[in-house]
């Protein structure tokens, strides 16, 4: 399982969340606590909005903690909205292509998690992604295809719906021809103006995902674990919720993925 980090408010270094915290990204890199691999180092990625309505985007191969070049990004660059993600491979290979952030127009999308027996509908899968998103295919994961299909279910116009209708077509698609558990997830995701956050399973076990507003870095963040072990209290986004973050505030909604009566046959 991976780990994340996304952040939206007052502009701020990225080495903030990145590598600066007690309990930052790079530090769960090799010792996370809430998942159920203690060493993400099947790569990592950011990517963040500055200037420009698409998204920067930096991934490399490498574990995070013995990549020079990104604590020197981290160090210098400065955004108000970002995510940024350390691997461990659920099958996939180990890959620049496979590694998250995936980012497509304005839209960047990174998860944690898995769908249950992907590798024997894979094919299936990518045959749902509609030719004009196809070039966006790139990596051979399970996340990037829920990623393109939300972007065709309607993730611009709706982004709970479209994403909650993706879901349910790759949970429908490992129900009908894959393995348990079927969906299991963690989910941030932003159009360059706000950013999401997901949290899912068809089973009991949804990883984790915390958010809190922080004074120092006025801004909010949302984490798969957080950056600090004591000190600061997190709110825990609940499985079956989903989280709308601005400059400004704060929503929570559900979060239902309905499956389709004969989506996956």
């Amino acid at each position: 399982m991976c780990r994340w980090a996304a952040y939206t408010g007052s502009e701020i270094f990225l080495e903030d969340v990145i590598s600066k915290p007690a309990h930052s990204l790079i530090v769960q890199s090799q010792r996370a606590v809430e998942a159920k691999t203690v060493t993400n180092g099947d790569g990592f990625g950011v990517a963040w909005y500055s200037h420009r309505e698409e998204p920067g985007l930096y991934r490399d191969v490498y574990p995070a903690w013995s990549d020079c070049n990104l604590r020197a990004l981290a160090n210098q660059v400065q955004s108000g909205l970002f995510l940024a993600h350390v691997r461990a491979s659920t099958g996939s290979a180990t890959s620049r292509n496979n590694c998250h952030p995936f980012a497509a127009g304005r839209w960047s999308f990174m998860h944690n998690g898995q769908v249950g027996g992907f590798e024997n509908f894979r094919r299936h899968a990518d045959m749902c992604i509609p030719d004009e998103l196809y070039e966006y295919r790139r990596g051979a994961t399970d996340s990037e295809v829920l990623f393109l299909l939300a972007l065709s279910e309607g993730l611009d116009e709706d982004p709970k719906a479209g994403l909650e209708r993706a879901v349910a077509r790759m949970e429908a698609l490992s129900r009908a021809r894959g393995t348990t558990p079927h969906m299991r997830l963690s989910i941030a995701m932003s159009d360059g103006e706000r950013l999401f956050a997901a949290r899912y399973s068809s089973d009991r076990i949804a990883p984790t995902v915390y958010y809190r507003w922080s004074e120092c870095m006025n801004g909010w963040a949302v984490v798969s674990e957080p950056l600090e072990q004591s000190g600061h209290a997190w709110s825990e986004l609940k499985p079956g919720e989903f989280l709308t973050l601005t400059r400004e505030r704060s929503e929570v909604e559900p979060f239902c993925p309905k499956l389709p009566e004969k989506a996956g046959r």
